[in-house]
């Protein structure tokens, strides 16, 4: 085998053997239960730089029930067929589907997603109900993070000063590669283990105005 033929061969199988271990690592980037902040994909940051992953956020709502918010931002769909925490106050969405869903979202592969113009209101008259403030500690959890780390931000804007994001979400991030490629097996409150449930709370769903 002529020299140049034979290093051209041994680089193909290095480059193979070097991506063959690097799927796994890429698969689980955020391992479940990471406090490693610094690293946090800059799609679930917030300029607040508040995050817990769900099992402190279990702990923390347990420690504190009527102390601390804890709002579900998925849509109403997603808390139906997906099921949500049960530990949460309320479902308050961040966005949600268009009443007939006729637009396609090509870079989220679903149907397109619209902002809540109810949000912010929602999610004060939860809060009063509550007896908490702007001030209190207020917890985000979405699907995987990146509407939680926006929702935060959206509420320091209005004036907001202790708002968490749980980096994970419910269902977690998708796997890359393997036999569970593109499932949300990664991490999130569900892989945890942590109490969701089908059966949903009536006074705790969100019912436009």
């Amino acid at each position: 085998m002529k020299p140049v033929i034979r290093k051209r061969l041994l680089a193909a199988v290095v480059l193979a053997c070097s991506l063959s271990f690097s799927l796994p690592a890429f698969a689980a980037d955020w391992a479940s239960g990471s406090t490693d902040w610094h690293k946090l994909p800059e799609i679930k940051r917030t300029r607040m730089a508040l995050y817990l992953t769900p099992q402190q956020a279990y702990e923390i709502k347990k420690k504190d029930p009527k102390g601390v918010a804890f709002f579900d931002i998925r849509t109403r769909a997603e808390a139906v067929y997906v099921g949500m925490p049960t530990d949460v106050d309320a479902l308050v969405p961040y966005v949600e589907h268009q009443e007939m869903m006729t637009d396609w979202d090509e870079k989220r592969h679903m149907y397109k997603l619209e902002p809540n113009q109810d949000f912010i209101p929602e999610l004060e008259r939860r809060l009063k109900e509550k007896g908490l403030t702007r001030n209190s500690p207020i917890i985000l959890i979405c699907r995987s993070g990146d509407r939680s780390s926006k929702a935060a931000d959206r509420l320091q804007d209005a004036g907001y000063t202790k708002v968490y994001s749980v980096a994970e979400g419910v269902e977690g991030d998708t796997a890359k590669g393997g036999p569970t490629d593109g499932q949300r097996v990664v991490n999130g409150w569900k892989n945890a283990q942590l109490p969701w449930t089908y059966k949903l709370d009536k006074a705790k769903m969100y019912f436009p105005l």
